[in-house]
């Protein structure tokens, strides 16, 4: 299960008084025009020839799955962005409202020969709480809800057998993770991108998002930007 801390007890005041969940408190920043739609259901090719795929998580708030995802070896890119909703090119702001529909994912571009799609949904599953419906945590919004859109009918079949072995195996007492085809991708506004690392000290990172990128590193060593470069390092 998730061991996702609450945030203090100052922040979920601050919540309440706002009535807005407290990611959308310490998201505010530069306002940006929608940006237009993105279809990635076709693998990018690298330079190098190598074929790349992505997938498209959404586990709550965008900064906690792309700060994860970034220290998978063999993720390429991680972008956050908005998906699943009714309202073309929508800002963090719309989206904030909890009408568009939409929920707040990452696409994640990623080598195939050096992490499997089965070892990223493993990863995905463990890093976020998917028993709660449209919920992480003091975030709560149908933006926040746990999914998993597939760009082809293998990953479909990897998720659904993902889900499945995880209840059977008694991980979660149940899953309430969306699992859909990938509709348009909007990209976020940039201050949204590469949040953890440009904003460590942002008490959402702090109090959040800290936890969860602990969690990944002591979970899943062996899929560690963090540990293959210690492990690099120890061999010199």
């Amino acid at each position: 299960m998730s061991d996702i801390r609450r945030p203090t007890i100052v922040l979920i005041a601050a919540m309440a008084l706002s009535m807005s969940p407290l990611h959308c408190l310490f998201g505010q920043g530069e306002k940006t025009s929608g940006k237009n739609a993105v279809k990635s259901s076709i693998p990018i090719k690298a330079s190098d020839e190598k074929k790349l795929e992505t997938a498209t998580f959404g586990g709550g708030c965008f900064w906690c799955v792309e700060a994860v995802y970034q220290r998978v070896d063999g993720v390429k890119s991680v972008v956050s962005g908005y998906a699943g909703g009714h309202v073309s090119n929508p800002t963090y702001e719309q989206v904030c409202t909890k009408l568009t529909g939409h929920a707040e994912v990452c696409q994640i571009t990623f080598d195939p020969s050096v992490v499997s799609f089965d070892e990223m949904l493993l990863i995905f599953f463990k890093t976020h709480d998917p028993t709660t419906p449209n919920q992480q945590g003091a975030d709560v919004g149908p933006q926040y809800r746990s999914v998993v859109f597939y760009n082809d009918d293998a990953q479909r079949e990897a998720a659904d057998k993902m889900k499945a072995k995880l209840l059977e195996e008694k991980v979660f007492r149940k899953i309430s993770t969306e699992i859909s085809p990938l509709p348009d991708f909007y990209p976020a506004e940039a201050y949204h991108q590469n949040y953890f690392k440009l904003n460590p000290a942002n008490a959402y990172c702090r109090n959040v998002i800290v936890d969860k990128v602990a969690k990944f590193e002591k979970q899943f060593k062996e899929n560690s930007k963090l540990q293959k470069e210690k492990e690099a390092k120890k061999k010199k």
